[in-house]
């Protein structure tokens, strides 16, 4: 067993009832106020990721989990003998929806500084940008939705998320030839 960390170095994964991971970081941050736990208790995060798709003809966005059923949470749980502080034991356990803190039932155990440091970047990483919604396979048959080749159909041969390209083998003239698309252009055939 290594070093404890420093109570602001304490970084734990908690596990709680799927779908309610803004509501239980919400009450959290609210009762960090109303009982005066900042001094144990110094962030709740939900990771998440803005990404888009097209339904029925429209592109919308919207925010997806990192890790669904999990909250992520900077806190002073462990003391430098490795005794749990009771106060902020309590103010998690005791949140609505939280089912347990992720990795040791009784005994917590915290993320390692690289793992932490890891889902930072990511957060960070992605608060400004918009990532396509991966809904196709290689192999997948699909029609196309828009663009020169609107309603014609095809495989799935690539796909490069980072771009949010497609490379589809569409029928041409007798003959198959591979069109880059955007994932909004086609849909599942």
């Amino acid at each position: 067993m290594g070093a404890i960390p420093e109570p602001r170095d304490q970084w734990y994964v908690i596990h709680v009832r799927s779908g309610m991971e803004g509501r239980v970081r919400d009450s959290m941050l609210r009762r960090i106020e109303q009982e005066e736990m900042g001094d144990y208790v110094y962030q709740v995060l939900v990771p998440v990721e803005r990404v888009s798709e097209v339904k029925k003809g429209k592109k919308t966005e919207s925010n997806r989990k990192f890790f669904p059923g999990y909250v992520i949470a900077n806190l002073y749980l462990l003391d430098e003998h490795n005794r749990l502080v009771d106060k902020s034991w309590y103010f998690v356990r005791e949140t609505d929806g939280v089912l347990n803190f992720a990795g040791g039932k009784d005994h917590p155990i915290a993320m390692r500084p690289r793992e932490v440091e890891a889902i930072l970047a990511q957060v960070r990483e992605r608060e400004d940008s918009v990532i396509p919604k991966i809904a196709f396979n290689v192999g997948d048959s699909v029609r196309v939705a828009d663009g020169p080749f609107e309603s014609q159909t095809g495989i799935v041969e690539e796909i490069d998320p980072t771009r949010g390209v497609l490379r589809v083998a569409v029928n041409i003239f007798g003959r198959s030839t591979p069109v880059d698309l955007e994932y909004w252009q086609v849909e599942k055939a």
